[in-house]
């Protein structure tokens, strides 16, 4: 594994700061296709059934309903506050179970449900209850000591006593929204929340049982600055969750109607993200997190970064995750399914999504079939973004090639990168150095065929670096 210290250089992390793919999938999200539909989901999950060795499952749910908007979020969700919608929505996830479960053989296992959002305690604990029994009913859930059933919580909206119900039901890991505790910024992006409430559920999650709380944290936001930022971690480190994600805004306000409620004179510069950046750096790994990639810190005992030390972490549509090889199986408006070698998604729209469900068809708008140039560079990128290598000797083993002449495009492309220092190419493997573990999408960048030059004057598809 590549070293995990990180060296901040600002000039470099500025000239390198330019839009790029987040690599929770290779091929990326924008290649799908409407030409993949139910019939090749069908086709996919029966040959993934027909593997020697089958995989383990993962399971993702989208709850898209919010009590009030966030006007930095770039998530798919729905506001309202009419609780009837989530059991509307809830009888149709049923559904989408009912027609989805039986195609997998049931020596199959899950190992990691995991309720994403939206605000998924826009459900009540007993909702969840119910539906994780029902999940339960349909597939075969693992008993070993691993397996991960986790939730992203909004504790304005989450009471502690909620806690010990969603533990009895078997979860053992929450994510809370926090983003900052700075009262002139919460209230810039619409989400006052005290750190109070916020302390109460992870004392409540720890009380209960929980395995590990992560908090999300977001620098860039509109009148973020370093004394308040540097408060928001201060208190954060305070509490010691086990794992901490901190993302960079993005502010595309072409792809995300909420962001246009955001004063544009509030907006940092690169700049000053830069230095929020490196205040979090220093004070997370000064408090003993490790920099596990991509935004993500853990504790040096959480199965994060244990999962990294063996080698074994992984990275898809939930973020980082512990469960390597498995197939998942994406439930809800919008979810992503990445079963063997094909992504699907649903519809993004909820209406189209309850028409396929009503219809009895499994709800696919589009997706791809992964070629096999496409399934290495996916391994490639997989390996870069977890490990913070490339293992050159065991890719040309696995796939037969000769990696100097396959890669010979995206060698030439990293040239740069190695005489900035951002990767050091050697026998047998490709690894970051401590000056590239803030761009690894930079690295993987090279290695993708999909990416070309936008126009001049296209709105960007994808986020910043930094």
């Amino acid at each position: 594994m590549a070293n995990q210290h990180i060296t901040f250089d600002a000039e470099l992390l500025r000239r390198y700061d330019r839009p790029g793919p987040r690599y929770t999938s290779y091929p990326t999200a924008p290649q799908f296709s409407a030409d993949f539909g139910e019939a090749q989901l069908r086709e996919a999950v029966q040959a993934s059934n027909e593997e020697p060795i089958p995989r383990r499952l993962s399971l993702y749910v989208h709850v898209p309903f919010c009590f009030s908007p966030c006007f930095y979020c770039g998530c798919n969700r729905i506001i309202t506050r009419d609780k009837a919608r989530g059991d509307a929505y809830l009888a149709r996830l049923h559904r989408e179970v009912a027609l989805m479960a039986p195609l997998f053989d049931r020596d199959r296992e899950v190992i990691q449900l995991h309720f994403g959002g939206g605000t998924p305690n826009f459900l009540t604990p007993g909702q969840l209850t119910d539906f994780v029994d029902a999940l339960r009913a349909q597939f075969r859930f693992a008993s070993s000591r691993d397996r991960d059933i986790s939730i992203e919580i909004d504790p304005r909206f989450c009471d502690p006593n909620w806690m010990p119900a969603l533990a009895d039901a078997g979860f053992t890991r929450a994510s809370l929204g926090v983003q900052d505790f700075d009262p002139k910024v919460q209230e810039a992006v619409n989400r006052i929340q005290s750190v109070e409430e916020t302390q109460a559920i992870v004392e409540a999650s720890r009380k209960a049982g929980l395995r590990s709380v992560n908090i999300d944290l977001i620098y860039g936001l509109p009148g973020q600055n370093l004394e308040g930022f540097g408060k928001t971690l201060d208190i954060v480190t305070g509490i010691r969750p086990d794992r901490l994600a901190v993302y960079s805004y993005a502010h595309m306000p072409h792809l995300f109607k909420a962001q246009k409620q955001i004063k544009d004179e509030l907006l940092l510069t690169g700049e000053e993200k830069l230095a929020l950046l490196q205040l979090a750096v220093e004070k997370l790994t000064a408090a003993g997190y490790i920099y596990v990639g991509m935004d993500h810190f853990a504790l040096p005992d959480d199965d994060l970064a244990q999962a990294q030390a063996r080698g074994g972490l992984h990275r898809n549509f939930m973020g980082y995750t512990t469960h390597a090889n498995s197939d998942l199986i994406g439930l809800g408006v919008s979810a992503i399914s990445h079963i063997g070698n094909t992504f699907s998604q649903n519809p993004r729209d909820l209406p189209a999504w309850e028409v396929a469900i009503d219809t009895g068809k499994l709800p696919v708008f589009r997706g791809m079939k992964l070629d096999e140039d496409d399934e290495l560079r996916a391994d490639l990128i997989q390996a870069l973004m977890c490990q913070g290598e490339i293992p050159i000797t065991a890719l040309e083993r696995r796939y037969g090639i000769r990696f100097n002449d396959y890669f010979a495009d995206a060698l030439q492309q990293l040239q740069p990168l190695a005489a900035d220092d951002l990767v050091r190419i050697l026998p047998g493997k490709i690894e970051a150095t401590s000056h590239g573990r803030l761009l690894l999408r930079n690295i993987a960048m090279c290695f993708d065929r999909y990416l070309t030059p936008p126009a001049a004057d296209a709105k960007p598809r994808f986020s910043r670096a930094i």
